[in-house]
């Protein structure tokens, strides 16, 4: 659309949306100047006195002009092409509500998410895949959110930065394959690196969402050192523990290894000291719906960007067109 500013006698009016529609006011004039084709020739030749009728047809024209009817055709047709050309006003400024998170991802890179032992669709996939698929998924529904990504193994590493560019970080998350953070599994360092990243953000929306199939087996600090930071720094952490019960697949049947992989207690010792919550996701369908209790546990309610809406005003000068087009009719025949 193109903004048209109008002059300051029409304030009530913003702009135009069609301003080029006005380049039809004079097309009437232009038709009634284009010379008439008459090859008959003229019906009458008065051999005398042509001055006289030419002065007398030049009057007449100009009486035209003047008549009323014609005055009322031509406000008609200006209140007509204003209205094509739809003038806007814009309306008082309005603060849309948008839910807004500050959100860091910290994903297990360990070789145990090489695990297959979860289903998605049809398909028997590694653990890593079907994290990344939930992942995606969660990615897209977040709306107005601003999400950085980490990932751990051997010591914890930052993909990207906290940011509203979630294509950005989905497609990081996409490309990353197994084995780039190592084989074991530094949570520790993970939520310290996460609290690091967390604490330029304003207080209250600091949120770490740490998804891991193991036990902390590398890195510099312990889970609960790490989870002591985040208390102080203001930062829950939700943890989530994915992955079946490991073991081997024998003709399609999963063989568990009779240990659970996960480290539950610890994880659920992080996220209460963090003010957190603690989840256990053994299949997809599992950790989708964590992803989802997520949306729920961490509303936060942000003004979005004021803006003002366009009103219509069309209306006025399309009525005022029908209105002396009406009269114009109605006007005695002489003065038509």
């Amino acid at each position: 659309m193109i903004a048209f500013a109008l002059p300051a006698g029409l304030s009530w009016l913003d702009s135009l949306a069609w301003p080029w529609l006005l380049l039809a006011l004079p097309l009437p004039l232009l038709m009634r100047l284009l010379p008439a084709r008459n090859d008959a020739g003229p019906a009458l030749r008065v051999p005398y006195a042509p001055e006289s009728l030419a002065a007398l047809g030049s009057a007449g024209v100009r009486l035209s002009v003047l008549r009323p009817g014609r005055l009322l055709l031509w406000l008609a047709w200006i209140s007509l092409c204003v209205a094509a050309a739809r003038p806007q006003q814009l309306g008082e400024p309005i603060v849309p509500p948008q839910q807004g998170r500050q959100l860091m991802l910290a994903v297990d890179f360990s070789g145990s998410m090489s695990e297959p032992d979860m289903q998605l669709g049809t398909q028997i996939v590694q653990r890593m895949q079907a994290a990344k698929a939930v992942l995606a998924d969660f990615l897209d529904r977040r709306a107005g959110d601003r999400v950085g990504l980490l990932i751990f193994g051997d010591r914890a590493y930052t993909l990207t930065p906290i940011t509203a560019d979630l294509a950005t970080v989905r497609t990081q998350l996409t490309d990353s394959e197994l084995g780039l953070a190592g084989n074991n599994t530094a949570i520790g360092d993970a939520i310290a690196l996460g609290v690091k990243r967390l604490r330029e953000q304003p207080e209250g929306q600091r949120v770490l969402i740490l998804l891991t199939d193991g036990v902390n087996n590398a890195g510099v600090l312990t889970p609960l050192r790490a989870a002591e930071l985040a208390k102080a720094e203001g930062v829950r952490v939700y943890t989530i523990g994915f992955g079946g019960e490991g073991g081997l697949r024998l003709f399609g049947v999963q063989i568990a290894a009779g240990e659970d992989p996960v480290d539950e207690a610890t994880l659920q010792k992080i996220a209460a000291m963090t003010g957190g919550r603690a989840f256990r996701a053994r299949d997809t369908d599992q950790l989708a719906g964590i992803y989802a209790e997520l949306d729920r546990l961490e509303p936060i309610v942000a003004p979005g960007e004021a803006v003002r809406p366009r009103i219509e005003r069309y209306p006025w000068p399309l009525g005022v067109a029908v209105l002396l087009g009406a009269l114009a009719w109605l006007l005695p025949r002489r003065w038509r």
